[in-house]
């Protein structure tokens, strides 16, 4: 027998991996699963929320006979007088201004403490953060009836609860913009021996000045709009005169106040466009309603002063050869009268209307500390009161109330804040979609949507409430469609901005394929502001669980009525104890939504 009889038999080669097999697979990481997780169980929590909410359409058309026995009490709309309405509107103003450049003034500090790139040490970040998460979750009402307290009846006690507020937005917005700085200029002072505080102002602060202005501006337009709640606490102002109008059933002088400070927070966007074009210069780069205004006047003078240009020049091309001729020594002259002109820094165009706009916003200032009335006196008696006033905080119990009732009056405001939430994102999307350039049919539909979400941003959530709570009862409800309607201008505009700042490559790339406009935007545009959606909704969320809250006190729901009734009845414990329970809720939603953004980036 031959070896090649009893030798095995090659064996037949393995099949080749196909192309799927072959390809490493994409493995989910376990956070991010979680991280999905939660966003599923937070979905399906707003939407038992929504359902929880009593929120029905027949019942709102059966109840619009009470919208119109309402109007018809209403009547016709009467404003104050018009020298007490000009007193009001201007005390409204100085009052909302001195409140955001105090928080402006304390944020610089402390987001120099709070920045990764600043900070002289960890406990010294942390420190930082704490103090604007802090400020932040405690609302200005709160601060207001702590103040009120403190000082005696008028301005001061508005100026504070918006002042230290406030400092929660502005330090977080002023830390990011110190880190995202480029560090150049910084580390050229500091080898040159420069000190700390030359490193801020030359190497910070010319870097940081456009996007801390535009944060000013935003605060304080968010004030003039949360200045109206703080009249139910006692503070001056149009807000305390609404509040009387409707605690007195006189809802016609009511409503003409409400659309005062509708108009006035309209105005206050054009100005704030104005302003920032005038200190920072250049064309207004935003979307809103004052940018647009702005441009547009810029533009309507640009076209007239071309036109004005056209028809006064000349053709004077004989001269111009000997005018373009070299002549000795000309340009050594030119380099002289540059440097020359550069170290006396005349009194061009720029630098006048520069000093003129800062004159005008100190005389502002000015104005607005005077028409405050600010009694000084009590920033240096009030010291002696701090102890008293302390121990009717301090410690914090529920006093009457059980433990299950507040905790349920908790859980019913972060059902609120969870229904409004998804109730403004569904229409967010839909509406921002198609305010948004890339997505937008044509510019009539882009402007007509821009123009919806202005108009909704300039009503304040609490007006609303107290019209929506009037025609359809107290409860959540009411508190629930305020917040979903006020949600719809922010969130609306944040995604528009959002979706008009994709790359436009994959766009790009599917309409060379005859894409069509939906799966254009199926396909390249909603995947990529997916993250954003994300972040934009959690910020939301954070806000409607305070604004929550504060439409409680009006009859909204939820555990702000237990706060106006124990701010009323000076059971001032229990207000620390519900302040300590709003400020942990605030916490966890900020850490899963830090949480959230890191998973998701």
């Amino acid at each position: 027998m031959s070896l090649a009889a009893v030798a095995p038999a090659p064996s037949a080669p393995p099949p080749s991996p196909s192309i799927a097999e072959r390809a490493p697979r994409r493995r989910v990481s376990p956070e991010r699963i979680a991280a999905t997780l939660t966003l599923g169980a937070i979905v399906v929590a707003s939407v038992v929320a929504l359902a929880d909410s009593g929120i029905s359409i027949p019942s709102m058309i059966e109840s619009w006979g009470n919208a119109e026995r309402f109007f018809a009490r209403v009547g016709s709309i009467t404003f104050p007088e018009p020298g007490e309405l000009l007193y009001l509107t201007a005390l409204t103003i100085g009052l909302v201004l001195c409140g955001t450049l105090l928080a402006a003034v304390i944020s610089v500090p402390v987001a120099y403490l709070a920045a990764s790139n600043t900070t002289p040490g960890r406990a010294w970040q942390a420190f930082g953060r704490f103090v604007t998460v802090l400020t932040r979750a405690i609302p200005d009402v709160v601060l207001a009836m702590f103040f009120v307290l403190m000082f005696s009846l008028g301005s001061l006690p508005g100026i504070l609860a918006i002042g230290i507020h406030s400092i929660g937005m502005i330090a977080k917005l002023f830390a990011d913009a110190i880190e995202q700085i480029d560090e150049g200029p910084r580390r050229a002072i500091r080898a040159a021996g420069g000190s700390k505080l030359q490193e801020f102002t030359s190497g910070i602060l010319p870097q940081v000045l456009p996007s801390w202005v535009a944060t000013v501006l935003h605060r304080n337009d968010i004030n003039l709009r949360g200045s109206v709640v703080l009249g139910y606490v006692g503070v001056v102002g149009l807000g305390m005169e609404m509040s009387f109008a409707f605690k007195s059933l006189n809802y016609s002088e009511g409503l003409g106040i409400a659309l005062v400070m509708f108009a006035l927070c309209v105005v206050m966007e054009i100005v704030s466009s104005v302003v920032r074009q005038a200190m920072l210069g250049g064309a207004p780069s935003g979307r809103g309603l004052g940018d647009r205004v702005v441009r547009g006047v810029q533009n309507a003078g640009a076209r007239a002063r071309s036109a004005r240009s056209t028809a006064a020049q000349a053709p004077a091309t004989a001269g111009r050869a000997d005018a373009a001729a070299p002549r000795h020594g000309v340009g050594a002259r030119h380099a002289a009268s540059d440097l020359e002109a550069a170290l006396r820094r005349p009194w061009d165009a720029v630098r006048i209307r520069n000093t003129a706009w800062g004159w005008i916003a100190l005389a502002v200032v000015i104005g607005s500390v005077l028409v405050c009335n600010i009694q000084w006196g009590d920033l240096i008696t009030f010291w002696a009161k701090v102890p008293a006033i302390a121990v009717q905080f301090w410690p914090p119990n529920f006093g009457n109330y059980d433990t299950a009732t507040m905790f349920g009056a908790m859980a019913q405001t972060i059902g609120i804040a969870l229904a409004a939430t998804l109730l403004a994102f569904v229409v967010s999307v839909f509406v921002g979609s198609l305010a948004a350039r890339n997505v937008a049919p044509n510019g009539t539909v882009r402007t007509s949507m821009r123009l919806l979400l202005v108009v909704i941003r300039g009503i304040p959530e609490v007006i609303l409430a107290i019209v929506l709570i009037v025609i359809t009862g107290l409860g959540s409800q009411a508190g629930t469609l305020a917040l979903a309607f006020g949600g719809i201008g922010l969130l609306g505009k944040l995604i528009a901005d959002s979706f008009e700042e994709v790359r436009p490559g994959p766009e790009r790339a599917l309409r060379a394929t005859g894409a069509s406009r939906g799966q254009v935007y199926a396909s390249a545009t909603l995947p990529q502001g997916t993250r954003a959606l994300i972040g934009h909704s959690f910020y939301l969320l954070d806000t409607n669980i305070r604004a929550a809250t504060i439409l409680g006190i009006v009859g909204g729901g939820g555990i702000g009525y237990y706060l106006l009734n124990a701010g009323q009845g000076s059971n001032y414990a229990v207000v620390t104890a519900i302040v300590l329970m709003i400020l942990v809720t605030v916490l966890i939603v900020e850490g899963i939504a830090m949480w959230m953004r890191r998973v998701f980036r």
